[in-house]
């Protein structure tokens, strides 16, 4: 599933780089993946799913990182394989509860959106970061959303405070690795058109009998509006990522970036 990118690429500036992105095989993932490879890094991507034919990442591990095991099984992987990474981007993410507040949440939903939205990324970092510390070099990018800031209480509401969670050890990993060399950042998008994402404003222009872009505003409504007047790329959110890793950032470090087109607001 070839993708438009539409930013010019210095092919050699993560040149050597190991980089593991999760949930790399759609969406916002999947530009990042592509980013890093253009380029220049080897990377490595992992997705519940299997790969498209067209996407080739220098390695892939197909697992749930929302277990243990599934954790376990790409730790694995890539330290047999590669001895660590240099860069990890904690991308995998994402709410499978149903519509209903919160009476309708089990313990089971909870659970789950924990496990994924946050034990995930904390039991990478725990397998990574060591490494990082010992070469006093390294760059976590944990990716959230502004929903941890603008919860959205009918079905995302434990999401929403798995991310919450996130942002709270995002800044406190920070404030332990940055003297040993290793820069932590997190990314909170707010409604991002990914392929998914598009789906669904086609199934709701069909549903309600309105056109596509009818459909998109009502979305963009649902959340509070967007002021900049459309829902952000992914490839615009890769860019992000791709600026966070690389050494033009040498100097920020523990900072929450916020990429929504204006929906969240200043205060």
């Amino acid at each position: 599933m070839t993708m438009a990118y539409h930013f010019p690429v210095l092919k050699d500036e993560f040149k050597g780089k190991r980089v593991l992105v999760t949930g790399g095989t759609k969406g916002m993932g999947e530009a990042m993946v592509r980013r890093f490879a253009w380029g220049g890094a080897s990377v490595a991507t992992t997705a519940r799913s299997p790969l498209h034919a067209d996407q080739k990442p220098a390695l892939f591990v197909q697992a749930d990182l929302g277990t243990q095991d599934g954790v376990l099984e790409v730790v694995g992987r890539i330290l047999q394989e590669w001895g660590g990474v240099d860069i990890l981007v904690n991308n995998v993410g994402g709410s499978e509860a149903p519509n209903g507040g919160f009476q309708a949440l089990s313990d089971e939903n909870w659970q789950r959106a924990l496990e994924v939205n946050l034990l995930a990324a904390v039991r990478l970092d725990r397998a990574f970061v060591p490494g990082m510390i010992e070469r006093q070099l390294g760059v976590v990018i944990h990716i959230s959303s502004i929903q941890h800031r603008l919860p959205l209480h009918d079905s995302t509401l434990a999401y929403a405070a798995a991310k919450g969670a996130l942002r709270t050890y995002s800044k406190g990993l920070a404030n332990e690795v940055g003297p040993r060399g290793i820069r932590v950042n997190m990314i909170s998008p707010g409604f991002i058109e990914t392929s998914g994402a598009h789906g669904m404003i086609l199934q709701l222009a069909q549903s309600s009998g309105s056109n596509e872009d009818d459909a998109r505003q009502t979305i963009m409504n649902m959340i509070g509006g967007i002021p900049l007047g459309r829902p952000g790329r992914p490839e615009e959110v890769a860019e992000l990522v791709g600026l966070l890793a690389s050494d033009r950032a040498a100097s920020i470090h523990g900072a929450d970036y916020v990429i929504d087109g204006g929906t969240m607001p200043t205060v």
